[in-house]
């Protein structure tokens, strides 16, 4: 091998191994190395109006919530040992890449032959609990459809990767009851 070209290739190897490339879509943005995320990440909703709008940004190399935009709604929380309330929380449990990035999942469904034939179509809502840790559990259907919607839903639920933020109030971490609506529609 030429000599030049040698040192050339060994003065390069460093600064390949950190190749660093901007990642931009409509609902994320941040920096890629190595194909994982790093620093911290921005993700975007949409207004009714259709008004990108950042709803949390999360630093994937220190693993931390930077932002996130503020939820007006209750939660239903164990704010001591066995006893669940309805409040309003500091932050409510945020699945890390956003609402988009949750939808991905939610829109796995297959459609229940038997609700096809039946033409059913509508809203089920499945509840689980996010743990202190970001962990989930006590999966269950709060609304449902039938004719096999409300098991695909709960199947589908299940597969939603335990990559959430705790839900907090002040600075403490609680267990959080979290639903999740998933919709049946024919095309």
């Amino acid at each position: 091998m030429n000599k030049v070209l040698l040192f050339c290739t060994l003065l390069l190897l460093p600064f390949a191994a950190t190749a660093q490339r901007q990642r931009s879509t409509t609902w994320e943005s941040g920096v890629l190395e190595k194909g994982e995320k790093v620093g911290e990440w921005e993700y975007y909703s949409y207004s009714a109006l259709g008004e990108r709008v950042v709803t949390q940004r999360y630093d994937h190399t220190a693993n931390k919530l930077v932002y996130c935009r503020p939820d007006d709604k209750l939660y239903k929380a164990e704010v001591s040992r066995g006893r669940w309330e309805s409040i309003q929380l500091t932050q409510p449990p945020w699945f890390i890449g956003g609402h988009e990035a949750l939808a991905a999942y939610t829109s796995k469904l297959r459609y229940p032959p038997a609700a096809e034939a039946r033409n059913v179509q509508g809203r089920v809502v499945v509840s689980f609990v996010v743990d202190t840790l970001g962990h989930l559990s006590d999966y269950q259907v709060v609304r449902g459809i039938g004719s096999g919607c409300d098991e695909e839903a709960l199947r589908v639920a299940r597969t939603v990767p335990d990559q959430w933020l705790p839900g907090r109030l002040g600075t403490k971490a609680l267990p959080v009851v979290y639903e999740l609506p998933f919709t049946f529609r024919l095309k």
